[in-house]
C-alpha cells in the first residue's frame, strides 16, 4: 500500500531543504573563527593588501555598483565610517566596468577605501557569491563575523561586537 503525501508536505519538505542548505550563509558561517584569506588587490588609482590592517578590526565589504542592496546599505556604512575611523573599511568593488564604478565613488561620495575587483579574486577567496557581503576581521587577522545583503550599520549592537574584539 502506498501512502501519498498531502500536497502541503511536497513545498514544506523544500523549504527546509533549502533552509538547510542556507545554515552556512548566515551571520556564524563556517569561516569564523578561521584566518581570513589574505589577499592583495590593485585596481591601478587604489590597493588593498589586508595583512597591511592586521591589528586593526577591520571590514571587509564585498560590492558592486549595479547590485541595489549594496546601494541600500551604502549610507550607513558611510556614516559608520564617519562615526567610526578606528574601524577600516575595506570595500572590495566586482564592477566590471571601471567607468560605472568611478561614476558610483563620485556620485555617492564614497570615502573609505574601496577598489575594484572585476576577476572577484578577492570575492573568491571568501567564497562570496552575494552582494553586499561584509566579514568582520579581528585584531588577529580572524574572520569574527559574516553580514549577508544589506546591513544597517547604525545598529548599536554591531559596534557593540566590535568593541569586544
Amino acid at each position: 500500500m502506498r501512502i501519498l503525501m498531502p500536497r502541503i508536505w511536497k513545498p514544506i519538505c523544500l523549504v527546509l531543504v533549502l533552509m538547510a542548505c542556507g545554515c552556512d550563509r548566515g551571520n556564524h558561517p563556517s569561516q569564523t573563527g578561521k584566518p581570513a584569506p589574505d589577499f592583495n588587490v590593485s585596481d591601478g588609482t587604489s590597493s588593498i593588501h589586508l595583512a597591511n590592517y592586521r591589528g586593526q578590526v577591520v571590514l571587509l565589504n564585498f560590492w558592486a555598483s549595479w547590485c541595489a542592496p549594496c546601494v541600500v546599505e551604502l549610507p550607513s556604512l558611510q556614516q559608520f565610517h564617519r562615526d567610526h575611523p578606528e574601524y577600516p573599511i575595506l570595500a572590495v568593488s566586482i564592477d566590471e566596468s571601471d567607468d560605472a564604478y568611478r561614476r558610483f565613488l563620485v556620485q555617492r561620495r564614497v570615502d573609505f577605501i574601496t577598489v575594484r575587483d572585476p576577476q572577484k579574486t578577492a570575492a573568491n577567496e571568501y567564497g562570496t557569491t552575494g552582494w553586499p557581503e561584509t566579514f568582520i576581521i579581528d585584531r588577529q587577522g580572524r574572520i569574527r563575523r559574516r553580514f549577508i545583503g544589506a546591513t544597517d550599520w547604525s545598529d548599536p549592537e554591531i559596534l557593540q561586537f566590535l568593541k569586544t574584539l
